[in-house]
């Protein structure tokens, strides 16, 4: 389900003592994440605040928060989860996030039977891997070419092929 908020990480602590603060990405990476001048502590974006400085620290980053000068401030921010606005991420046509392909239902492409609703994304490296959850039972669905016939985010469904076996 395309939204207008997305999630891009978490503030996982503070980082010194002026008030720099230490994020787990949840993007795409640090590159990624520079993009963005402005990010947001609600889904609703009615909270923003403007990204002073960027950089890589290991697999994390470490964000400067414009109002955030001091360790006790930083602290104050522990395990607040930070949003996007998806129009600013500027995605070419056929790209999505995956936190937009959840909830999105899953249809057979050729028949048009449902198969339940995508309610988790796996990332194991080769590909991901797609839960998709019917009357409470969840099935595994890798997400290749030849299994994923379409995405429409805007519809909230999906096409897929599915190996035998799955359903």
């Amino acid at each position: 389900m395309k939204k207008e908020y997305l999630q891009v990480g978490k503030i996982t602590a503070p980082h010194a003592l002026k008030g720099d603060v230490r994020f787990e990405m949840w993007c795409d990476g640090i590159d990624f994440l520079k993009r963005f001048r402005t990010l947001y502590f609600d889904e609703k974006g009615l909270s923003p605040v403007r990204v002073t400085a960027c950089r890589q620290l290991g697999n994390m980053a470490l964000l400067s928060l414009e109002g955030v000068d001091d360790v006790d401030a930083a602290r104050a921010l522990r395990n607040k989860v930070l949003y996007i606005k998806r129009a600013d991420a500027d995605l070419p046509d056929g790209f999505w996030f995956i936190e937009e392909l959840k909830g999105c239902e899953a249809y057979d492409a050729d028949d048009g039977r449902l198969y339940g609703v995508v309610t988790d994304v796996f990332e194991t490296g080769a590909n991901d891997v797609w839960q998709i959850t019917k009357d409470g039972t969840d099935y595994l669905v890798p997400a290749i070419k030849s299994v994923v016939a379409s995405v429409d985010i805007d519809a909230g469904r999906v096409g897929i092929r599915p190996m035998k076996g799955i359903f």
